[in-house]
């Protein structure tokens, strides 16, 4: 029998996703436990590209940048993922289908303006639905899920000038079931997009006019179930989402 190589666990590991997610399945991580860190972002651009044919890209988003979600997730450094067009909400959005075992939490979004400027900063909830069941994931397995994109809602505008010193709140059903700060996402949500404009150069990419980035969970992600209403609180700006 011949032996493995790395190549045959990529494409087994995009294959096994792909598949998954037209299905609208889960997988056990047993299905890429022997994906090699190095190899993760070829499987994400491998089952992007099958999945998101004929889609623009509008943006990134960013991992894992606060303790609060590294330490909930077991992961130990940030990683990145595209946005693209499908994913973007507006506030007060219900979300009614397309999602398996989504997650909610509070972001800060950067909108990018000419020659990659930030034109403003938002208020964000992202829904992430992670591909690998119960959220049972390594680095590696969560980075070729494309770092668990799902969905970006945006919200109200936030100030500029305190943007590293903003209280941020997330309630489920009215209720506030976690707080944070906007520095949580790397000291500084303008740190973390300088890290992602690295990240980009280094794979002979860069932030584009109009690009939506989300720089990383605030406080850790809360379940989101049919019938609950999210909404968070970044300073004085708010965003809203909902399920059916």
């Amino acid at each position: 029998m011949a032996e493995e190589t790395n190549a045959d666990v990529r494409r087994a590991v995009a294959e096994s996703i792909v598949l998954a997610r037209r299905e609208g399945r889960l997988l056990s991580p047993d299905a890429g436990r022997r994906l090699p860190v190095a190899d993760a972002y070829a499987v994400q651009d491998v089952v992007v590209a099958q999945l998101r044919q004929g889609e623009e890209r509008v943006g990134w988003k960013l991992g894992y940048t606060s303790d609060a979600m590294r330490r909930q997730m077991g992961i130990d450094e940030p990683n990145l993922g595209p946005l693209f067009e499908s994913m973007m909400l507006s506030n007060d959005a219900v979300v009614s289908s397309g999602v398996v075992q989504p997650k909610a939490e509070p972001e800060i979004a950067a909108i990018i303006g000419p020659e990659g400027q930030v034109l403003e900063w938002r208020a964000a909830i992202e829904v992430v639905d992670s591909v690998w069941e119960g959220y049972a994931f390594d680095w590696a397995l969560n980075t070729a899920d494309g770092s668990s994109a799902a969905l970006v809602v945006l919200g109200d505008v936030v100030s500029a000038d305190s943007l590293a010193r903003l209280p941020v709140s997330l309630a489920r059903n009215g209720s506030i079931v976690q707080h944070g700060w906007s520095r949580n996402a790397m000291g500084d949500p303008a740190v973390a997009l300088t890290w992602l404009s690295e990240r980009l150069a280094e794979r002979g990419d860069q932030l584009r006019e109009g690009d939506v980035v989300i720089t990383g969970g605030l406080t850790a992600a809360v379940a989101f179930e049919p019938g609950d209403v999210i909404e968070a609180a970044v300073g004085n700006a708010s965003v809203r989402v909902s399920r059916s």
